[in-house]
């Protein structure tokens, strides 16, 4: 009897020598070697949404929050909060049909007395719940974050 190897798809193959070989799937971490313009190019060659979002003028969850909708285009009403935020990052998309995957960049989170490494973390922690939700479905959602 013959044993059958399975084959990649060109994508999967194309996946596995990229830039983002040794970055798991589904992951929120720090930016560290990578640069935005890399990544973006990366997940045009995946195929998949790239949302970025320059916070280093924010100084507060507000602003914060209003940046990151303002930059990946959810409605501003619906990003008032960290449980909004977790809505626009795992309903809308849900809803609008198949994902072909996710890579984000948060470059220059603030660290402020109004946002301060407690908000950040549970921002953090929005976008690794949000990268739980989409691994539940195989999707891919990477979130590479910068702080100053």
């Amino acid at each position: 009897m013959k044993k059958q190897i399975a084959e990649l798809t060109p994508a999967q193959e194309g996946a596995e020598s990229g830039l983002l070989k040794s970055v798991p799937p589904n992951v929120v971490q720090s930016i560290r070697a990578f640069r935005a313009q890399d990544l973006q190019a990366e997940a045009q060659r995946l195929d998949q949404h790239f949302l970025y979002a320059f916070c280093g003028d924010a100084t507060t969850k507000t602003q914060v929050l209003a940046t990151i909708a303002r930059s990946f285009h959810f409605p501003r009403q619906f990003c008032r909060n960290f449980d909004a935020l977790a809505d626009c990052l795992t309903d809308l998309p849900y809803k609008a049909g198949p994902q072909p995957g996710f890579l984000i960049v948060l470059e220059q989170l603030p660290n402020t007395p109004k946002f301060d490494k407690e908000a950040r973390e549970t921002l953090l922690d929005v976008f690794r719940d949000a990268a739980d939700f989409w691994a539940a479905k195989k999707i891919a959602f990477r979130v590479f974050y910068s702080s100053h």
